[in-house]
């Protein structure tokens, strides 16, 4: 417990696919780089099934994680479940490395991840796997290519001075906070302890976004919403931003002055693991609902559904007052959407503490190409409330 604790979240590391053919050496290749057996390693084709994450430090890239996948070639019983599994890793991946067996190379299958990667726009290298030579070079062309003994250090020190430069090359996320403080400001969160929070720890959203305020050097406040009023009366000078929980944005809004700056922490998440603007737009559908239309709330984590439940009770019940309409509205935990998108007039969509920014993205385009509206909580609930053009972002 302890160590994960210590370990930086998964959804705020930079994702690394690792693709190839079965017994091309990715496991060996995620053992050679993060210099831990954590890969289960074999002669038999098809060792690794369901997609391995492995986080560790790639200085001075910073958090990163490793995603080792089945073979897309593999033509086992399972072999198409397991390639589903691979393919669904193309949706999380900052960047992608592709390893080939340079003793026995199949290029059409080379060619093939190759266009998987490029039609996702992921920036790749390929490292061939082989003892002896550069023989497959002229098969890449201007490609970024790392010959390679995986057993070799100085070989594997030389792919990851490849993957470091490829790295840098990614654009950077939006901040989180940078942009709204500046040195020494005192920024006020408003964050509710009722049952929804876990007991003895703060939700990711929270954390996350002490931490930055902290790294910019702000001085950090946090209250509960019941003595929001009497902490405001107390300080010397007003805070220079107040940060919330969406539920209770009217409540804030209500209690603090005009010239005081206001957000939630899901609006910020809107903001680093998406485009906040396609979620904003995702919110002005909400006005154009009618009786019997289909409405989907998506959270990215699974848990036990709570009394008084933001994603199955505050929210839909926020939607059916705003509109008056009679709605049809469901609810999907998890990463992995199976419902059929086209069915549906409007999602809305949690604060994706779970889900990487590439990942965020994809699921927005992938509404967008359904032709159906998404937006956040925290933008949602701040545009029934009327005060979308108060909160800052």
């Amino acid at each position: 417990m302890i160590s994960e604790l210590n370990q930086t979240p998964k959804a705020l590391r930079i994702h690394i696919g690792v693709f190839g053919d079965t017994n091309a050496g990715k496991s060996t290749f995620i053992n050679a780089v993060t210099g831990q057996e954590i890969a289960l390693t074999s002669p038999v084709a098809g060792t690794t099934t369901d997609p391995v994450f492995k986080p560790m430090e790639l200085l001075p890239i910073g958090p990163v994680v490793f995603i080792d996948t089945a073979g897309l070639d593999d033509t086992s019983e399972l072999g198409e479940i397991r390639v589903k599994k691979s393919l669904q890793q193309l949706d999380v991946c900052d960047a992608a490395v592709i390893v080939v067996n340079g003793e026995n190379h199949n290029k059409i299958t080379t060619d093939n991840y190759i266009k998987l990667v490029s039609d996702k726009k992921i920036p790749f290298m390929i490292v061939a796997n082989e003892k002896n030579g550069t023989k497959l070079t002229a098969d890449f062309g201007n490609m970024i290519f790392v010959c390679a003994d995986l057993h070799n250090e100085s070989d594997v020190e030389k792919i990851k001075e490849t993957l470091i430069a490829l790295l840098k090359k990614r654009e950077a996320d939006p901040p989180l906070t940078a942009d709204l403080v500046n040195d020494g400001d005192t920024v006020l969160l408003v964050m509710p302890q009722d049952i929804q929070a876990p007991k003895g720890r703060l939700i990711m959203p929270q954390v996350q976004t002490i931490r930055d305020l902290l790294d910019n050097k702000c001085t950090v406040i946090s209250v509960i919403p019941q003595n929001l009023k009497a902490v405001l009366e107390n300080l010397k000078n007003p805070p220079s931003l107040v940060i919330t929980d969406s539920q209770i944005f009217k409540q804030v809004n209500e209690a603090i002055p005009d010239n005081i700056r206001l957000t939630s922490f899901s609006v910020l998440m809107a903001k680093i693991k998406g485009d906040i603007e396609l979620f904003i737009k995702g919110a002005e559908a909400l006005d154009s609902l009618s009786d019997g239309d289909r409405v989907l709330i998506l959270e990215s984590c699974s848990h036990h559904a709570m009394d008084d439940d933001i994603a199955r009770v505050k929210i839909p019940n926020l939607i059916r007052k705003y509109t008056e309409k009679n709605l049809v509205i469901e609810n999907v935990s998890g990463q992995n959407i199976k419902n059929n998108l086209s069915d549906y007039k409007l999602a809305v969509h949690c604060g994706g503490c779970m889900l990487s920014r590439k990942a965020m993205i994809n699921r927005q385009h992938e509404f967008e190409q359904a032709g159906v509206p998404l937006t956040n909580f925290g933008v949602c609930i701040a545009y029934i409330n009327g005060i979308l053009k108060r909160v800052i972002y």
